[in-house]
């Protein structure tokens, strides 16, 4: 699935419109099998991670996002961070929650749960990130997010996000649009493209049925002009590192690492959104602890 995954920004000639679609199939399945997520604890996983990349794809370059769905519900905390390169990385508090279908499709809404809030995070390269937050709306990720834009940066917003995963739990399709519009407007186009985007074969079904990002913005932009503007390619990648967590760890103090010598030995620390495993040993934690209180030179 390598190598499939990619976006593409569109803006309409006029009318202040954009819109970016991707198809996120390869990383939401290299995510999934990281995490071993359950069939509903992967669609649910994939659609923020599809709906991260979209939001980090509207950054400048050096630009972050990061979203946590903290709801009620049995998968407990969803966090996602993406960049402005089209890298995305997230995990679930619980990977196995399984649901039964509702009206046959996987019930990720009952998994995030209809209470709790949705914050996003964006480090713009100032002093202080920006924070939103806004109530969990639906628990179906696509309207949450088209939610928080519209009550939280007052931008009128349509998300479409969608994961298909098979009978043996393999995610076999992923991907998703976000269309925004901005003042000032044209209302008659953005009824007609509410109506077509009401009216359009669900995310999953167009993918699953072979269309690309640009079929679905060529669907939703139905005579209406626009031109596309970019194609990049998205991938699930984490900048965790051993420097980043032995960085981690220094600055836990010179107590706390003497504790962790003391009661362990060594300690194994796991990267929640990879899952990659760092070891220190005892001579390790030794080092560390002498360079804190070695004086600098």
């Amino acid at each position: 699935m390598e190598g499939q995954d990619y976006l593409v920004r569109a803006i309409a000639r006029e009318t202040n419109i954009r819109a970016l679609a991707c198809i996120s199939t390869g990383l939401v399945h290299e995510a999934c099998l990281r995490h071993q997520t359950s069939p509903t604890a992967s669609a649910a996983l994939g659609r923020a991670l599809t709906g991260g990349t979209l939001m980090g794809a509207l950054l400048k370059t050096g630009q972050r996002v990061g979203i946590r769905f903290d709801g009620d519900g049995p998968i407990g905390k969803i966090i996602v961070e993406a960049d402005s390169n089209g890298e995305v990385r997230g995990y679930v508090s619980n990977p196995s929650v399984e649901l039964k279908l509702r009206h046959g499709k996987l019930d990720v809404a009952r998994a995030v749960g209809k209470s709790g809030t949705l914050e996003v995070i964006k480090d713009l390269g100032l002093k202080e990130p920006y924070r939103g937050m806004v109530p969990i709306y639906t628990g179906e990720i696509a309207e949450d997010l088209a939610y928080y834009f519209a009550e939280s940066e007052q931008i009128p917003s349509a998300v479409g996000l969608g994961v298909f995963v098979n009978m043996e739990g393999q995610v076999r399709a992923a991907g998703g649009f976000l269309v925004q519009s901005f003042p000032p407007r044209n209302e008659d186009i953005i009824e007609r493209l509410i109506d077509r985007i009401g009216n359009m074969t669900s995310v999953t079904d167009l993918l699953r049925e072979g269309k690309r990002p640009e079929d679905i913005l060529a669907t939703i932009f139905e005579g209406i002009p626009y031109d596309l503007l970019e194609k990049r390619e998205i991938a699930y990648k984490c900048n965790c590192s051993r420097e980043r967590v032995e960085a981690a760890l220094i600055s836990l103090g010179p107590e706390e690492i003497s504790n962790l010598l003391m009661e362990k030995g060594g300690v194994d620390v796991k990267c929640e959104f990879c899952r990659a495993v760092y070891e220190f040993s005892t001579e390790d934690l030794n080092r560390i602890l002498l360079e804190i209180r070695s004086p600098r030179h």
